[in-house]
Protein backbone atom coordinates (compact mmCIF):
# COMPACT_ATOMS: atom_id res chain seq x y z
CA UNK A 1 0.00 0.00 0.00
CA UNK A 2 2.80 2.30 0.78
CA UNK A 3 4.64 1.46 -2.23
CA UNK A 4 1.12 2.30 -4.58
CA UNK A 5 1.04 5.79 -2.76
CA UNK A 6 5.13 6.60 -2.99
CA UNK A 7 4.82 5.88 -7.07
CA UNK A 8 1.77 7.99 -7.47
CA UNK A 9 3.33 10.87 -5.79
CA UNK A 10 6.42 10.13 -7.94
CA UNK A 11 4.08 10.58 -10.85
CA UNK A 12 2.57 13.65 -9.56
CA UNK A 13 5.52 15.28 -9.14
CA UNK A 14 7.00 13.79 -12.69
CA UNK A 15 3.75 15.30 -14.30
CA UNK A 16 4.02 18.21 -12.39
CA UNK A 17 7.70 19.05 -13.13
CA UNK A 18 6.83 18.22 -16.58
CA UNK A 19 4.16 20.69 -16.75
CA UNK A 20 6.48 23.62 -15.07
CA UNK A 21 9.04 22.54 -18.01
CA UNK A 22 6.80 23.15 -20.76
CA UNK A 23 5.22 26.06 -19.42
CA UNK A 24 8.87 27.42 -19.01
CA UNK A 25 9.77 26.62 -22.38
CA UNK A 26 6.37 28.43 -23.61
CA UNK A 27 6.24 30.98 -22.11
CA UNK A 28 9.91 32.12 -21.63
CA UNK A 29 10.10 33.86 -25.33
CA UNK A 30 7.29 35.55 -24.19
CA UNK A 31 8.95 37.26 -21.45
CA UNK A 32 12.11 37.82 -23.58
CA UNK A 33 10.09 39.53 -25.93
CA UNK A 34 8.12 41.62 -23.33
CA UNK A 35 11.55 42.69 -21.95
CA UNK A 36 12.92 43.58 -25.21
CA UNK A 37 10.03 46.17 -26.15
CA UNK A 38 11.10 48.19 -22.70
CA UNK A 39 14.92 48.31 -24.06
CA UNK A 40 16.24 51.03 -25.94
CA UNK A 41 17.42 49.15 -29.17
CA UNK A 42 21.32 49.88 -27.57
CA UNK A 43 20.25 47.97 -24.60
CA UNK A 44 19.48 44.69 -26.80
CA UNK A 45 22.68 44.58 -27.92
CA UNK A 46 24.18 44.17 -24.18
CA UNK A 47 26.36 42.17 -23.34
CA UNK A 48 25.76 39.56 -21.09
CA UNK A 49 22.29 40.34 -21.71
CA UNK A 50 19.79 40.81 -19.38
CA UNK A 51 16.22 39.16 -19.16
CA UNK A 52 14.68 42.35 -17.08
CA UNK A 53 15.41 45.90 -18.13
CA UNK A 54 17.18 48.34 -15.76
CA UNK A 55 15.53 51.28 -17.69
CA UNK A 56 12.00 50.47 -18.58
CA UNK A 57 11.83 52.89 -21.73
CA UNK A 58 8.69 53.00 -23.44
CA UNK A 59 10.30 54.66 -26.52
CA UNK A 60 9.11 51.58 -28.78
CA UNK A 61 5.91 51.77 -27.69
CA UNK A 62 5.46 55.81 -28.51
CA UNK A 63 7.22 55.37 -31.93
CA UNK A 64 4.71 52.67 -32.77
CA UNK A 65 1.28 54.07 -31.51
CA UNK A 66 2.29 58.04 -32.41
CA UNK A 67 3.36 56.63 -36.50
CA UNK A 68 0.27 56.93 -38.71
CA UNK A 69 1.82 54.55 -40.89
CA UNK A 70 2.52 52.06 -38.17
CA UNK A 71 -1.36 52.38 -36.93
CA UNK A 72 -2.47 52.21 -40.73
CA UNK A 73 -1.34 48.15 -40.34
CA UNK A 74 -3.16 47.82 -37.15
CA UNK A 75 -6.03 49.08 -38.76
CA UNK A 76 -6.20 46.87 -41.99
CA UNK A 77 -5.43 43.87 -39.96
CA UNK A 78 -9.10 44.83 -37.66
CA UNK A 79 -10.68 45.46 -41.20
CA UNK A 80 -9.49 42.04 -42.90
CA UNK A 81 -9.87 39.43 -40.14
CA UNK A 82 -13.02 40.86 -38.59
CA UNK A 83 -13.91 40.91 -42.39
CA UNK A 84 -12.95 37.00 -43.08
CA UNK A 85 -14.46 36.19 -39.27
CA UNK A 86 -18.30 37.24 -40.21
CA UNK A 87 -18.16 36.07 -43.90
CA UNK A 88 -16.47 32.58 -42.62
CA UNK A 89 -19.08 32.13 -39.78
CA UNK A 90 -21.98 33.18 -42.39
CA UNK A 91 -21.10 30.77 -44.59
CA UNK A 92 -19.81 27.94 -42.61
CA UNK A 93 -23.65 27.98 -41.10
CA UNK A 94 -25.51 27.90 -44.23
CA UNK A 95 -23.01 25.26 -45.20
CA UNK A 96 -22.89 23.32 -41.88
CA UNK A 97 -26.61 23.22 -41.80
CA UNK A 98 -26.73 21.95 -45.57
CA UNK A 99 -24.34 19.19 -44.65
CA UNK A 100 -26.17 18.26 -41.52
CA UNK A 101 -29.71 18.34 -41.95
CA UNK A 102 -29.98 17.34 -45.77
CA UNK A 103 -29.03 14.51 -48.38
CA UNK A 104 -28.00 15.35 -51.58
CA UNK A 105 -26.40 14.81 -54.54
CA UNK A 106 -22.13 14.57 -53.92
CA UNK A 107 -23.10 14.82 -50.43
CA UNK A 108 -19.85 13.02 -49.84
CA UNK A 109 -17.41 13.98 -52.42
CA UNK A 110 -18.59 17.49 -51.44
CA UNK A 111 -17.37 16.66 -48.11
CA UNK A 112 -14.30 14.96 -49.36
CA UNK A 113 -12.92 17.83 -51.45
CA UNK A 114 -13.65 20.35 -47.83
CA UNK A 115 -11.52 18.46 -46.13
CA UNK A 116 -8.61 17.62 -48.84
CA UNK A 117 -8.30 21.80 -49.31
CA UNK A 118 -8.10 21.52 -45.56
CA UNK A 119 -5.23 19.67 -45.94
CA UNK A 120 -2.87 21.50 -48.48
CA UNK A 121 0.01 23.57 -47.91
CA UNK A 122 -0.64 27.42 -48.31
CA UNK A 123 2.54 27.39 -49.78
CA UNK A 124 1.55 25.87 -52.65
CA UNK A 125 -1.01 28.20 -54.15
CA UNK A 126 1.21 31.03 -53.64
CA UNK A 127 1.37 31.51 -57.65
CA UNK A 128 -1.60 30.01 -58.57
CA UNK A 129 -3.62 32.81 -56.32
CA UNK A 130 -0.94 35.39 -57.28
CA UNK A 131 -2.30 35.02 -60.95
CA UNK A 132 -6.10 34.80 -59.91
CA UNK A 133 -6.16 37.82 -58.09
CA UNK A 134 -4.50 40.09 -60.34
CA UNK A 135 -6.87 38.87 -63.38
CA UNK A 136 -9.75 39.48 -61.23
CA UNK A 137 -8.16 43.08 -60.41
CA UNK A 138 -7.96 42.52 -56.56
CA UNK A 139 -4.24 43.09 -55.95
CA UNK A 140 -3.02 45.65 -53.50
CA UNK A 141 -7.22 45.21 -52.35
CA UNK A 142 -8.84 44.16 -49.16
CA UNK A 143 -11.29 42.15 -51.39
CA UNK A 144 -8.44 40.03 -53.07
CA UNK A 145 -7.03 39.87 -49.38
CA UNK A 146 -10.40 38.57 -47.30
CA UNK A 147 -11.42 36.10 -50.50
CA UNK A 148 -7.87 34.92 -50.32
CA UNK A 149 -7.86 34.08 -46.37
CA UNK A 150 -11.41 32.75 -46.31
CA UNK A 151 -10.09 30.06 -48.94
CA UNK A 152 -8.34 28.97 -45.61
CA UNK A 153 -10.35 29.45 -43.16
CA UNK A 154 -13.76 28.37 -44.43
CA UNK A 155 -12.90 24.20 -44.69
CA UNK A 156 -12.52 24.14 -40.78
CA UNK A 157 -15.30 26.50 -40.51
CA UNK A 158 -17.87 23.91 -42.02
CA UNK A 159 -16.35 20.96 -40.22
CA UNK A 160 -16.46 22.28 -37.11
CA UNK A 161 -19.87 23.87 -37.33
CA UNK A 162 -21.56 20.79 -39.61
CA UNK A 163 -20.00 18.41 -36.66
CA UNK A 164 -21.68 20.59 -33.66
CA UNK A 165 -25.03 20.69 -35.81
CA UNK A 166 -24.62 17.31 -35.59
CA UNK A 167 -24.72 17.03 -31.92
CA UNK A 168 -27.84 18.93 -32.01
CA UNK A 169 -31.13 16.69 -32.36
CA UNK A 170 -33.07 17.36 -35.43
CA UNK A 171 -36.30 17.42 -33.44
CA UNK A 172 -35.36 20.92 -32.12
CA UNK A 173 -35.97 22.48 -36.17
CA UNK A 174 -38.37 19.93 -37.07
CA UNK A 175 -40.48 21.09 -34.33
CA UNK A 176 -40.34 24.73 -35.66
CA UNK A 177 -41.40 23.45 -39.03
CA UNK A 178 -44.40 21.72 -38.13
CA UNK A 179 -45.64 25.17 -36.85
CA UNK A 180 -45.44 26.38 -40.12
CA UNK A 181 -41.80 28.03 -40.15
CA UNK A 182 -38.86 27.79 -42.95
CA UNK A 183 -35.60 25.85 -42.97
CA UNK A 184 -34.56 29.79 -42.66
CA UNK A 185 -36.40 30.63 -39.88
CA UNK A 186 -35.41 27.22 -37.88
CA UNK A 187 -31.62 27.59 -38.48
CA UNK A 188 -31.41 31.60 -37.62
CA UNK A 189 -34.05 31.11 -34.31
CA UNK A 190 -33.18 27.91 -32.76
CA UNK A 191 -30.37 26.21 -34.05
CA UNK A 192 -27.60 29.25 -33.92
CA UNK A 193 -28.90 30.56 -30.71
CA UNK A 194 -28.17 27.45 -29.34
CA UNK A 195 -24.29 26.73 -30.96
CA UNK A 196 -23.13 30.04 -29.30
CA UNK A 197 -19.81 27.91 -28.36
CA UNK A 198 -19.37 26.25 -31.48
CA UNK A 199 -19.32 29.48 -33.21
CA UNK A 200 -16.93 31.34 -30.77
CA UNK A 201 -14.67 28.49 -31.32
CA UNK A 202 -14.80 28.94 -34.98
CA UNK A 203 -14.87 32.89 -34.79
CA UNK A 204 -11.72 32.69 -32.20
CA UNK A 205 -9.78 30.57 -34.80
CA UNK A 206 -11.02 31.94 -37.87
CA UNK A 207 -9.92 35.44 -36.57
CA UNK A 208 -6.50 34.04 -35.32
CA UNK A 209 -5.53 32.82 -38.04
CA UNK A 210 -6.42 35.59 -40.48
CA UNK A 211 -4.68 38.29 -38.22
CA UNK A 212 -1.74 36.13 -38.11
CA UNK A 213 -1.39 35.71 -41.76
CA UNK A 214 1.88 36.58 -43.60
CA UNK A 215 2.26 34.59 -46.68
CA UNK A 216 -0.66 36.38 -48.85
CA UNK A 217 -0.80 39.55 -47.26
CA UNK A 218 3.09 40.13 -48.16
CA UNK A 219 2.17 38.81 -52.14
CA UNK A 220 -1.08 39.98 -52.84
CA UNK A 221 -0.07 43.47 -51.34
CA UNK A 222 2.13 46.33 -52.76
CA UNK A 223 1.96 49.15 -51.06
CA UNK A 224 2.54 50.03 -47.40
CA UNK A 225 -1.02 51.30 -46.75
CA UNK A 226 -2.26 47.75 -47.45
CA UNK A 227 0.13 46.03 -45.23
CA UNK A 228 -0.85 43.94 -42.09
CA UNK A 229 1.02 43.86 -39.11
CA UNK A 230 2.78 40.87 -39.60
CA UNK A 231 4.08 42.91 -42.73
CA UNK A 232 4.43 46.21 -40.51
CA UNK A 233 6.97 43.56 -38.16
CA UNK A 234 9.20 42.80 -40.66
CA UNK A 235 9.40 46.20 -42.58
CA UNK A 236 10.85 47.37 -39.32
CA UNK A 237 14.23 45.00 -40.29
CA UNK A 238 16.23 47.19 -42.12
CA UNK A 239 18.73 46.92 -44.42
CA UNK A 240 21.63 47.86 -41.76
CA UNK A 241 20.03 47.61 -38.92
CA UNK A 242 17.18 45.90 -37.01
CA UNK A 243 14.43 47.83 -34.63
CA UNK A 244 14.33 45.14 -32.29
CA UNK A 245 12.34 46.95 -29.48
CA UNK A 246 10.31 48.48 -31.94
CA UNK A 247 9.49 44.81 -33.50
CA UNK A 248 8.82 43.44 -30.12
CA UNK A 249 6.56 45.97 -28.98
CA UNK A 250 4.74 45.78 -32.64
CA UNK A 251 4.69 41.79 -31.66
CA UNK A 252 3.16 42.38 -27.71
CA UNK A 253 0.56 44.91 -29.65
CA UNK A 254 -0.33 41.91 -32.31
CA UNK A 255 -1.01 39.61 -30.00
CA UNK A 256 -3.19 41.80 -27.84
CA UNK A 257 -6.57 41.48 -30.15
CA UNK A 258 -5.99 37.62 -29.61
CA UNK A 259 -5.17 37.21 -26.14
CA UNK A 260 -7.92 39.51 -25.16
CA UNK A 261 -10.83 37.51 -27.51
CA UNK A 262 -9.41 34.13 -26.17
CA UNK A 263 -9.73 35.32 -22.53
CA UNK A 264 -13.10 36.73 -22.70
CA UNK A 265 -14.77 33.67 -24.84
CA UNK A 266 -12.07 30.76 -23.21
CA UNK A 267 -14.58 28.71 -22.21
CA UNK A 268 -17.01 28.78 -24.76
CA UNK A 269 -14.26 28.43 -27.09
CA UNK A 270 -12.71 25.02 -24.91
CA UNK A 271 -16.83 24.08 -25.05
CA UNK A 272 -17.45 24.50 -28.38
CA UNK A 273 -13.90 22.73 -29.72
CA UNK A 274 -14.95 19.27 -27.20
CA UNK A 275 -18.87 19.43 -28.42
CA UNK A 276 -17.68 19.61 -32.12
CA UNK A 277 -15.34 17.10 -31.29
CA UNK A 278 -17.54 14.86 -30.01
CA UNK A 279 -19.26 13.87 -33.40
CA UNK A 280 -16.40 15.09 -35.40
Amino acid sequence: MLTRKRRRLGAKIAVLAGLCIGAAFAGLPVVWMLSTSFKTNGEVFQVPPRLITETFSFDAYAKILGDSAQLRFFINSYIVALSVTVLTLFVAILAAYGFSRYNFPMKRSINAVIVTVQAVPPITLVIPYFGLVVALGLYNTYAGLILTHMVFTLPYAIIMMTAYFNTLPRELDESVKVDGASSWTALWRILVPISVPGLVAVGVYTFMISWNEYLFALTLTRTDDMRTVPIGIQLLMGQHSYEWNQMMAMSILGSIPVLVLFLLFQRRFIGGLTSGAVKA
